[in-house]
């Protein structure tokens, strides 16, 4: 019988799979039986050459993050996450409504989230204000930071440190500008994993491990969105609004769908101004979004 060793997956390649393994990185392929890896996964894997491997097993995860894929159905992003970092800006326009979406995931999840608004250095207005005292409200903690002068990003590191953290946020918010902050020496790590590798380009089709200085992990995951609905039921998405949660027992129906329902907790709540109307009218579009088979 192989010998197994313990290592983690810090990337998607295209011929195969990175395994991290005593400072080694070692190239591997999976079993066919195997669900698929995912970045961050901690997986049990056998030698075949010196450089060279085979991924036999995915050890237990404590969290896992799923994006959509083809034909309605969901693919593993990464694994054993401890906080989702939600990042926007002012510019290009703050999508409340994909910020929301992020949340609501992490709540089913089991999986912390945190709020970066980037690019401070260009805001002129308090116009989102009242929004971000709404999420802070709600417990979620908020960095304000800016890639460009550095603005924050002290705090954020110190939030980042001795946990397994990714991005999340629209095209164009600065997530990559954050990462390269974070992560300065990102180009020679990622360099060091093609040359390890024998891998001529280091394309990934997920995501990206790296290690920071200091302690911590952060996955860097290309992309608009990571994670999507796919994968949520109603009732999920409605316990994925925190304000909801201590109130979705007292609805008159247990299978309340928190729009026109008669004895519905939560929107009378919202339309007595007790929990925000404006948040819970992006619950009822993003309810529109959800898969009719999952409803």
């Amino acid at each position: 019988m192989a010998v197994l060793f313990e290592g983690l997956v810090i990337a998607h390649l295209g011929q195969g799979i990175a395994v991290e393994y005593n400072d080694k990185i070692v190239l591997c392929q999976t079993l066919r039986r195997l669900e698929t890896v995912a970045v961050g996964d901690k997986v049990l894997w056998s030698q075949s050459s010196p450089d060279q491997g085979r991924i036999e097993e995915i050890l237990p995860r404590r969290s896992l993050l799923m994006r959509p894929s083809r034909n309605g159905k969901t693919r593993p992003v990464a694994a054993n996450i401890d906080t989702v970092f939600v990042v926007f800006a002012v510019e290009p326009y703050c999508d409340f409504l994909l910020i929301d979406q992020y949340l609501a995931i992490c709540e089913n999840m089991n999986v912390a989230a945190a709020l970066v608004i980037n690019k401070i250095d260009l805001d002129k207005s308090n116009s989102i204000e009242k929004e971000l005292l709404d999420y802070q409200n709600l417990g979620y903690p908020l960095y304000r930071v800016s890639a460009a002068d550095s603005t924050g990003m002290h705090e954020l590191k110190q939030a980042l440190k001795d946990q397994v953290n990714i991005f999340a946020g629209q095209s164009g918010v600065g997530k990559s500008s954050l990462t390269n902050a974070i992560i300065p020496d990102k180009a020679l790590k990622t360099n060091t994993i093609s040359a390890t590798t024998k891998h001529g380009r280091h394309t990934t089709t997920a995501a990206t491990l790296y290690h920071m200085t200091g302690g911590g992990d952060l996955i860097d995951s290309p992309g608009v969105a990571i994670f999507g609905l796919a994968g949520l039921s109603e009732q999920q998405l409605a316990y994925g609004y925190r304000e909801f949660q201590p109130l979705l027992d007292n609805c008159r129906f247990k299978d309340c769908r928190h729009f026109n329902d008669k004895g519905c907790a939560v929107r009378v709540a919202a339309e007595k101004n007790e929990i925000s109307m404006t948040r819970y009218q992006r619950f009822l579009k993003l309810r529109e979004k959800i898969p009719v088979l999952y409803s």
